[in-house]
């Protein structure tokens, strides 16, 4: 069986936050939004039909418990939830707090302002506090599986 490797893009572009049963969790380096990524770890999975049944259930129960974190953590006035992959084919899930008063509202983030990275500090305080989040629902038995934060990004060789 072929191994799962990160699409370089997604590497390069994001900051990975930890790890679900199926899925990992990355943070979009763009402060413009707050941006989180939910990429299955099956190899060759460009499509969410290319997952088994269980994976799918898996997928959709991660992404709705991301995405209600995102809102309660961020009081978005929406959250937007796609999996395009024509840029990067590797299946992955956008999810992304918008508000009434960003840059691109009401249309689609992309493309829209340049990305604006995330200061080293801004990065670690969105992480540990979307990790907090998730330590929080997974102690109250809301996460399925497993969910296993990664190290702080100030720790990371």
């Amino acid at each position: 069986m072929t191994p799962f490797v990160l699409d370089p893009r997604l590497a390069a572009d994001c900051m990975t936050l930890g790890h679900f049963a199926l899925s990992r969790l990355l943070l979009m380096n763009d402060a413009t939004y707050p941006w989180l990524i939910l990429v299955p770890e099956r190899p060759d999975a460009r499509e969410i039909f290319d997952l088994d049944a269980a994976d799918q259930l898996a997928l959709a129960t991660e992404t709705a418990l991301v995405a209600r974190t995102l809102k309660t953590l961020c009081t978005a006035d929406k959250i937007n939830v796609a999996a395009l992959g024509n840029v990067v084919s590797q299946l992955h899930v956008h999810v992304i707090a918008r508000f009434a008063s960003d840059p691109a509202w009401p249309a689609p983030v992309w493309g829209r302002t340049p990305p604006r990275p995330y200061a080293p500090d801004a990065a670690e305080s969105m992480r540990a506090r979307i990790a907090a989040a998730l330590d929080a629902a997974a102690a109250d038995g809301a996460v399925p599986g497993r969910w296993r934060p990664a190290e702080p990004l100030s720790e990371r060789a």
